[in-house]
């Protein structure tokens, strides 16, 4: 009667368009329902509900989705709720062209132009105590629950506000304490039974910036050997005064410069062993201690990123071996250095992350896989690259224009039509 669909990662999104344009060339008429993390209501009418003749519709969150599919399978209410949906969403369309139409936009080159002003002369980037790879095979559960950031676990629940605020919230405050109890309590099992076991992997490289967006892994330190090339985006929409169009690689030290820099790596899950448990409560049809322990793995797999990269600060890169923060503070993210993520909005292109699984070997090493659209297995899992630099600072890439994305595919060795699939999120143009 109605087929929904999820989005997990940002790949999802340019795959949901293309279901939409089989679903019309098979001729179906059957509702499609549209969420999941990556999606919005203006991607479902720009890129989804022109392709499909039949309804669209979506749903910011699954407890909306009962009233929708309501909606759409009464007689009595169907049609004018189909007809309102499409008028909603052709208003949407306009509104989206007309802002794209006054988008300002500078050419790659001017936009490189405009880069990070980091200044390099006088600065010598931290060099790694502890080069190379490092392996966790089972990290202490005990050690990462005191890393956990609670906050986004109850989000989950579509429990709205900051830990521990929320647990005196006047309207979810009761509802938030009884399931922290519920938390708390199968954490304890999780780790006093070993449900799951937490492996890792980092590496530390030898670096330079090259042709601007580019960065250079070397196999040692006498930077003689590329081991591999990494790629990165930059953003291209005009900035007011004073203000750069960023790119990951502005915080690594252009080659041309002569300065020795470091980048790092890693890829961490609290995942493995989890199908086994999981498959256990949906057995006995208990939804609610399966998602309790799908979010708590979730939970730990980002505390063991944090903890982590507070070893690479201290110990491993040692830049920052004097530091010490609470979880507070690791939470507010104010040590010196970013951990961004393949797929995240500083580096929204997923392909790299095959460069990442490649560079420190992360199936062998961490027992973590990826999907031929790069979503992670377990899903219960954390990667992305180090920057030490005091002035790496995280950012949005935005919307760029076919320049860019031609040069990137270029760089990458990709047809112009798969780039334009991979990074369908954040093209400022329709392609071809």
């Amino acid at each position: 009667d109605i087929i929904g669909l999820s989005g997990l990662i940002t790949p999802s999104l340019d795959e949901m368009a293309h279901m939409a344009r089989e679903l019309e060339r098979e001729g179906f008429q059957v509702p499609l329902l549209i969420g999941g993390a990556t999606t919005s209501r203006v991607h479902t009418a720009v890129k989804i509900e022109p392709h499909y003749s039949a309804s669209t519709v979506y749903v910011k969150d699954a407890s909306r989705a009962v009233g929708v599919a309501q909606k759409l399978m009464s007689e009595e209410h169907k049609h004018d709720y189909i007809k309102s949906i499409k008028k909603d969403y052709h208003v949407v369309r306009e509104r989206h062209k007309r802002k794209h139409d006054k988008t300002q936009w500078l050419t790659l080159a001017e936009a490189r132009n405009n880069k990070t002003p980091v200044v390099w002369e006088g600065y010598m980037p931290p060099v790694p105590k502890q080069p190379g790879l490092k392996v966790f095979d089972d990290y202490p559960l005990s050690e990462l629950r005191d890393y956990i950031d609670w906050t986004p676990f109850f989000r989950t629940w579509e429990l709205v506000g900051s830990y521990p605020k929320i647990l005196d919230d006047k309207v979810v405050g009761e509802q938030a304490k009884s399931l922290l109890d519920d938390a708390m309590g199968m954490l304890d099992r999780i780790i006093a039974e070993s449900w799951l076991q937490a492996r890792g992997v980092i590496g530390l490289f030898a670096v330079n910036t090259v042709g601007d967006d580019d960065i250079e892994v070397y196999t040692d330190g006498s930077r003689t050997e590329v081991l591999i090339t990494l790629h990165h985006l930059r953003q291209q929409k005009q900035k007011p005064p004073g203000k750069p169009n960023q790119c990951l690689a502005d915080f690594i030290a252009p080659k041309e410069t002569g300065i020795p820099d470091y980048l790092g790596a890693f890829a961490v899950t609290a995942g493995i062993g989890i199908d086994e448990h999981v498959a256990r409560f949906e057995a006995n049809h208990d939804d609610y201690n399966s998602i309790l322990l799908k979010a708590l793995a979730d939970r730990l797999a980002e505390a063991f990123a944090e903890r982590i990269h507070e070893r690479v600060r201290k110990d491993f890169w040692a830049y920052a071996p004097e530091e010490h923060f609470d979880n507070k503070e690791l939470v507010r993210e104010v040590y010196a250095g970013i951990r961004p993520a393949p797929g995240y909005p500083a580096c929204p292109e997923h392909t790299e992350k095959g460069l990442l699984w490649e560079l420190i070997g992360v199936r062998k090493n961490a027992g973590i896989d990826i999907t031929e659209n790069f979503a992670m297995v377990p899903t219960a899992a954390v990667s992305g690259w180090y920057f030490s630099h005091p002035e790496a600072r995280y950012f949005g890439l935005g919307d760029i224009n076919k320049d860019q994305v031609e040069d990137y595919a270029r760089r990458k060795g990709m047809e112009l039509s798969v780039m334009e699939r991979w990074l369908s999120p954040n093209l400022g143009y329709e392609p071809d």
